[in-house]
This record gives C-alpha cells, structure tokens and sequence, in this order.
C-alpha cells in the first residue's frame, strides 16, 4: 500500500455551517461540516452566560437546616 491510498482526501476549503448559515471555511477531511455549536453562538463567548452564586446557595443550606450560627 502507498501513502496516498491509506490517506483521506484533504479539503483546502471544506464549509462549516451552523443552522444553515456558512460560518467560515477551513482545511479539513470532508468537504462540508455541521455544527451545533460555535464561538459566535455559544453563551460563554457572546457574553451571555450567567454565573451561580454558590455562597448563596451554601447559606440557604446552612439556615434551611439550622446549622448557621
């Protein structure tokens, strides 16, 4: 066997969509990728994400069941 048949094919310009929308195109094995999730939609990125407030939380268990001083 040579190296080109064990290989896989490479796409300089293979299309990555995102909900149908073309998001930007890149090198990879297969010639078209779709994705669920990406920079521009995901919460931790677009600045959307929202933070727990664990002390809160601690001191609500704390009262609940009487072991806060």
């Amino acid at each position: 066997m040579t190296k080109l048949v064990t290989h896989p094919s490479w796409y300089k310009n293979s299309r990555v969509y995102c909900d149908g929308q073309l998001i930007l195109k890149v090198g990879s094995t297969k010639e078209v990728l779709n994705v669920d999730i990406w920079s521009g939609n995901h919460p931790f990125y677009t600045g959307s994400q929202t933070f727990i407030d664990s002390e809160g939380r601690v001191d609500r268990f704390l009262s609940k069941y009487g072991l806060k001083n």
